[in-house]
């Protein structure tokens, strides 16, 4: 991509956000409400994820468990409605670079998917691994006290963080696909690769042991692998599709 095009690139997002205001003012209006619905299940949600990953709650403020409440139904209803966030998402990239529909609705297939995969792998995998870790240096005299607000605060960080980066192939592919990488650029960089997935397995695993790095920089390296199979079979799809 070189500089001539970044302004006309702007030029077309600026339009494509103009033209989804409407659908982006509906999302926001059913997250509210949603959020809101959610907000009167919510105990019933909390005391489940306790029962999950072990331990008694507590809470230091007066407020604390109502905001812990209102924090659970916000994250709650963003990945409820995440499919139409990410059909937004990619209705704007589809309009900005001129993508065809059936190019756009596999991108959303395969985000919707990855998305949940992520989520669902760190809730239970990850996360009880790494909660029972840290709770393993409590003793008789250092009782875990863990506070609601932050229970909650860790574990939709965590989730939305492995949510995201199972994201990977998608965007490798997306950013082929719009000629910012190439599949040479992926093969020759696969080192850093490894490094920069190490890095980001050590922030986003809950614990800095070597077991759930491992949980973490296993599947996102396999991830970027995929990223590159998948680049090479569109490739020769495309390779052997003949002109319209």
């Amino acid at each position: 991509m070189t500089t001539e095009t970044v302004h006309p690139l702007l030029l077309s997002f600026t339009q494509a956000l103009s033209g989804t205001r409407r659908a982006i003012r509906n999302f926001l209006f059913t997250f509210v409400f949603l959020s809101l619905g959610i907000f009167f299940l919510s105990p019933g949600i909390l005391e489940a994820v306790q029962r999950h990953l072990g331990g008694t709650l507590y809470f230091f403020s007066v407020a604390g468990p109502f905001l812990a409440h209102v924090k659970l139904a916000l994250f709650l209803a963003f990945f409820l409605l995440a499919p139409w966030f990410m059909a937004l998402f990619w209705r704007l990239l589809g309009k900005t670079f001129k993508m065809e529909q059936r190019q756009l609705r596999s991108f959303l297939l395969s985000t919707c998917v990855l998305f949940y995969s992520g989520a669902l792998f760190c809730y239970f995998v990850t996360l009880p691994f790494g909660v029972q870790f840290l709770l393993g240096f409590g003793s008789e005299e250092l009782r875990p006290v863990i506070s609601v607000g932050r229970c909650i605060n860790f574990v939709t960080l965590f989730l939305l963080g492995f949510a995201g980066v199972f994201e990977l192939p998608v965007f490798m592919v997306f950013l082929v696909r719009v000629n910012i990488f190439t599949l040479n650029f992926y093969r020759k960089n696969r080192r850093y690769a490894v490094l920069a997935i190490a890095i980001l397995a050590a922030m986003l695993t809950p614990t800095p042991d070597v077991v759930n790095m491992a949980l973490m920089g296993g599947p996102l390296y396999l991830l970027y692998e995929a990223g590159i199979a998948a680049t090479v079979l569109l490739q020769k799809k495309a390779a052997n599709t003949p002109p319209a």
